[in-house]
């Protein structure tokens, strides 16, 4: 659906329902990059400095996360969604950890019922991604591939809800891979997920849960 030019009255209010339409339309879908600011200029009819306050309005509000040098992006649907993403934020360490094991374990054992041909090209890519990253010990390349990866694995089980909640912890994850990769990767041991992967291209449910299990129990240090 194409957004309606908006009128010269109470400009930026209106900039900010027809971009929240097209987030709750999901015509932008979580995680998607939204049109550039100079796009949506043209595409609504006003000017930069309205179309910047609008998208800064629904950043704040949770529903747009702004990246600087890669876009902006759909990291909500509602601003009850963007106010949970806020809360996971707060909660990083434990909290959000433990939750992540429950997501991480449950979608890859749904993944491993529900995963299309699409969804195996798509973690193979990702997990080339990240062992390629791995490998030149880009750490930052290798945080955005893992967390793709994880992605991928949660879009694999084909559960939206559980999906959407996945896309609102990964500031947090972003956060706890970057924390156990400390400042050098040559002195962190690497947790493959060649295994995970392969347990969900196999149709394996338990292997692949027990995969996921495995690397959460070494990332988060259990006893």
């Amino acid at each position: 659906m194409a957004l309606r030019s908006a009128r010269k009255s109470a400009l930026v209010d209106q900039v900010i329902e027809q971009l929240r339409a097209q987030i709750s339309s999901g015509e932008w879908p979580m995680g998607s990059k939204i049109p550039t600011e100079a796009q949506l200029v043209e595409q609504l009819g006003v000017g930069r400095n309205t179309v910047r306050e609008g998208v800064r309005a629904l950043a704040h509000a949770g529903l747009l996360q702004i990246r600087q040098g890669a876009g902006t992006f759909v990291v909500g649907n509602s601003e009850v969604a963007g106010a949970m993403r806020r809360r996971v934020a707060r909660g990083r360490s434990g909290e959000a950890m433990e939750v992540r094991r429950g997501l991480e374990i449950e979608s890859s054992r749904l993944a491993a019922m529900r995963r299309t041909d699409e969804d195996i090209v798509e973690l193979r890519k990702y997990l080339d991604m990240r062992e390629d990253a791995w490998k030149r010990k880009d750490r930052a390349a290798f945080i955005a591939a893992d967390l793709h990866l994880h992605q991928a694995v949660a879009a694999a089980s084909h559960n939206k809800l559980l999906h959407d909640l996945y896309l609102h912890l990964g500031d947090a994850i972003g956060d706890s891979v970057e924390a156990a990769l400390g400042e050098r990767m040559e002195e962190v041991p690497h947790l493959d997920h060649t295994g995970l992967v392969q347990a969900i291209i196999d149709g394996d449910p338990v292997a692949a849960a027990n995969e996921a299990s495995g690397y959460l129990h070494e990332l988060m240090g259990d006893n």
